[in-house]
């Protein structure tokens, strides 16, 4: 009896690794509806119960969504998006403008003694359309996040990059929320110039100053929104 919970618990375990392949791989997109249940027996050769037991560990997790009447969808990329994003919606602005504070700081730091040219000139391509964006659009909140991706990313450190990309909604909800006005937008400008020239003279420590003062920008600017 117990061998038979073991090597069903087995069999349920294979079945959520395949369905996380396929999302993970690209195969089910986000926002895409997965197949319908008579199909995923089809396609992996097992019982209706543990197809069942699979995609509802899944939903769990935050990786898939059920949609009474419509399906179930792709929500997330990930487990580990799925757990960080199940956090930070527990989180306020603050915290995450706190967390946020570190982050930026170390990957600053770390870009600035590991980037590459090519790195360097994507950073400064996405810094260009940061700077060609109305502040207060979604447009410009989209290329700001983008430029601090590309930094991340000038870390070579495949964990940091994760992290931050998988911060994504809550950091776009905080950059969006601490726009000021149009003195703020060109101090918030000229400290991202500073932080990029700093990267590209590989000083670390320089690097990781200007991180921290724009981020303090922003927690200022909440701190000010909130009174």
């Amino acid at each position: 009896m117990t061998l038979q919970r073991a090597v069903r618990s087995s069999l349920v375990k294979q079945v959520v690794e395949q369905l996380e392949s396929f999302i993970e791989t690209g195969k089910w997109q986000i926002g895409a509806r997965i197949p319908a249940e008579p199909e995923l027996v089809n396609q992996l050769g097992v019982s209706r119960n543990t197809i069942r037991e699979a995609v509802q560990a899944l939903i769990h997790t935050g990786m898939l969504e059920a949609r009474q009447g419509d399906g179930t969808y792709v929500r997330r990329a990930n487990q580990f998006e799925a757990a960080m994003l199940r956090r930070l919606e527990r989180s306020t602005v603050a915290e995450t403008l706190e967390a946020r504070h570190c982050l930026e700081r170390e990957i600053a730091r770390l870009a600035a003694m590991r980037r590459t040219e090519e790195d360097l000139r994507a950073i400064r391509s996405c810094l260009a359309e940061r700077d060609r964006e109305d502040q207060h659009t979604d447009s410009f909140v989209e290329a700001d996040f983008e430029f601090h991706i590309m930094i991340a990313t000038a870390t070579h450190n495949s964990v940091l990059i994760d992290l931050y990309k998988h911060m994504s909604e809550s950091l776009r909800m905080s950059i969006s929320s601490t726009v000021g006005d149009a003195e703020w937008a060109e101090n918030h400008r000229a400290a991202h110039h500073a932080l990029v020239d700093a990267i590209a003279a590989q000083d670390a420590i320089a690097a990781e100053e200007a991180a921290s003062k724009l981020v303090q920008a922003s927690q200022d600017a909440w701190v000010r929104q909130e009174r």
